[in-house]
């Protein structure tokens, strides 16, 4: 097996359980050295524990890797600082972020509180930017002293931001904001030598098993719900063959990959002078006539993102 990540440095947040524990392993078994990234907590972000980062580690060490466990809270702006700053002190460099962790606070929009809006979108969104910032000022400085710079950011969107998904609101609306982010860092970090994309990954997790209940895993074969379906794709993204990929955001499940295509301007009217609101009355229904529905792609449905 080809090491494609060998020698590169790694921070993967919410890297203890889940799809991000298989990134953390699937970089350490193409010899990346892997900073695993968990506060420890509850699906609904509560709680803490350092033990499950502990034991991916171990199974890194196990394996013959290198890997070191980091508690910090991303969502915490300095604290993403402290991980960028510790990373680079403790291997030398920086080479791929991947900002996977998460939290789910599902609930319909007329009874969701302010308080569940803003956890989700700490997590998810400030949690993504936090590090991003931090991996890019670090990224900046290296290419400004003359050093070149090869690096990769992965961030975590999913099918209930791109697509829609209802009853999570607060999640859909973080994780569509991080698409948006990951299209606007790359076009700001590519001439410092850094490509940034993103994944909406669909696998069966502590984050999904509630909302696909009564289906079952398959007891052999090939199991389309494993979250170490999406490890190869992340990685890979990581590789020298990704140089040239950024500003995307691909659809994964299972053996499938497709590359989400985002907004983009559709059918249009053009008056050439102002519009009295009732011309409209047949003008906007007859442009959404036009218009391609808002569905989500062949094999994915929100009860199944991530």
């Amino acid at each position: 097996m080809t090491a494609i990540a060998d020698g590169r440095v790694v921070i993967v947040t919410g890297a203890a359980r889940g799809i991000g524990r298989e990134h953390a392993l699937e970089f350490a078994r193409h010899g990346a050295r892997v900073v695993v990234n968990d506060l420890g907590a509850q699906v609904d972000g509560t709680g803490s524990s350092t033990g499950p980062a502990g034991e991916v580690v171990d199974e890194i060490r196990a394996m013959g890797g290198e890997a070191v466990a980091d508690g910090t809270d991303v969502s915490d702006f300095e604290g993403a600082r402290r991980l960028v700053a510790a990373t680079v002190e403790r291997f030398g460099d920086l080479h791929v972020l991947v900002n996977n962790a998460g939290i789910l606070r599902d609930r319909m929009l007329v009874n969701m509180s302010a308080q569940e809006w803003d956890a989700v979108i700490a997590v998810h969104l400030r949690g993504t930017f936090g590090p991003l910032r931090h991996a890019a000022a670090y990224w900046r400085e290296r290419h400004k002293a003359g050093h070149e710079v090869d690096a990769r950011v992965i961030n975590t969107s999913s099918s209930s931001g791109i697509y829609g998904n209802p009853g999570q609101g607060n999640y859909g609306a973080a994780k569509a904001g991080i698409a948006a982010l990951t299209v606007i860092a790359a076009r700001e970090l590519r001439r410092y030598g850094v490509t940034v994309n993103a994944v909406a990954p669909a696998a069966l997790t502590r984050m999904t098993e509630n909302l696909v209940k009564g289906r079952e895993r398959p007891a052999e074969g090939f199991d389309p719900g494993d979250p170490s379906n999406i490890a190869p794709l992340v990685v890979w993204l990581a590789s020298p063959g990704a140089r040239g990929i950024t500003g995307r955001v691909f659809n994964v499940r299972g053996g499938r990959i497709s590359v989400a295509e985002g907004w983009r301007a559709g059918p249009v009217v053009d008056k050439g002078a102002r519009w009295a609101p009732h011309e409209l009355d047949d003008v906007i229904p007859a442009l959404v006539d036009k218009a391609r529905p808002n569905v989500l792609p062949d094999g994915v449905t929100p009860e199944t993102g991530a």
